[in-house]
């Protein structure tokens, strides 16, 4: 049997066939969120530079689809941008700065917060969640241990609740396992825990760049990649291990390639916001 749609149904099934035909992924803004200086880089790899400091880029992702925006972490707290000596954390252990805020780079692309359809993070600890409460208006996508984990009655270690109190009340969208956040496989969240018991990898294949892995604290730098240790203060090794090995696998079989959120001179070779990658 053939049905006809007439006058408001007929348009109504035009606009969402063209809505689906033109749903893409259009770009990738990296965005500075700040440095941390570690002093002892041993503290992140057992026995490898005992004593010696390490910096640590921080970033950020914006991604622009068709059908909204993800914000992927937050970075350090925009305050520290006005603090000329930067700010001792971690009893001492770490210095974090920053130049920009994240504000003024999302302000130079004309985004403001509520225009942030989805919001999502590595993880909970406090230099990727700063300024995670501008973004209570935004549908949160996370997990449920790493939920569990951000409100548990008495904060893990390097958690810092009071950055990210606010998303309690969020729009939130619990995931498990990988998660198709706009629908064509162009970004994919894929649970990696070890680090934390949720910390979560994000996929984005790109129209010309090809796939990318923002990777969180599944790595630090570029040295980590095949080392089968894992430091103690840094997660558990065996579960960390099995996440690593599912994401090169998956890098493998994509041609893809890792941006690794702390590699400093990664970072200095990226374009950065506002240009982009499409």
């Amino acid at each position: 049997m053939i049905r006809l749609f007439t006058g408001a149904l007929a348009a109504a099934l035009l606009v969402a066939i063209a809505t689906t035909a033109h749903a893409e992924l259009q770009r990738l803004y990296v965005l500075d969120c700040g440095t941390n200086l570690g002093k002892d880089q041993s503290r992140w790899s057992p026995g490898v530079n005992e004593g010696k400091p390490i910096e640590f880029s921080d970033n950020c992702y914006l991604i622009r689809h068709s059908k909204g925006l993800l914000l992927w972490d937050t970075g350090i707290s925009d305050a520290v941008a006005a603090m000329p000596n930067g700010l001792v954390t971690a009893n001492g252990a770490i210095i974090q700065s920053r130049a920009k805020t994240l504000a003024a780079q999302l302000t130079e692309l004309g985004v403001k917060p509520a225009d942030v359809t989805y919001f999502a993070i590595s993880h909970g600890h406090g230099d990727h969640t700063a300024n995670a409460n501008d973004f209570q208006a935004s549908t949160w996508l996370v997990n449920k241990a790493e939920h569990e984990a951000m409100f548990a009655e008495k904060a893990p270690r390097f958690y810092t609740p009071a950055t990210y109190s606010m998303l309690k009340t969020s729009m939130t969208k619990f995931i498990d396992g990988d998660y198709d956040v706009f629908g064509d496989g162009s970004v994919v969240i894929q649970q990696t825990p070890g680090h934390t018991p949720g910390h979560q990898v994000l996929f984005v294949k790109l129209a010309k760049t090809g796939t990318v892995a923002l990777t969180g604290d599944l790595y630090h730098y570029p040295e980590e990649v095949g080392r089968r240790e894992v430091a103690p203060a840094q997660g558990d090794q065996g579960i960390t291990l099995k996440s690593r090995d599912a994401v090169d696998a998956y890098l493998k079989k994509t041609g893809g390639k890792m941006w690794i959120t702390h590699d400093l001179i990664g970072f200095s070779k990226l374009k950065k916001s506002p240009e982009f990658y499409d």
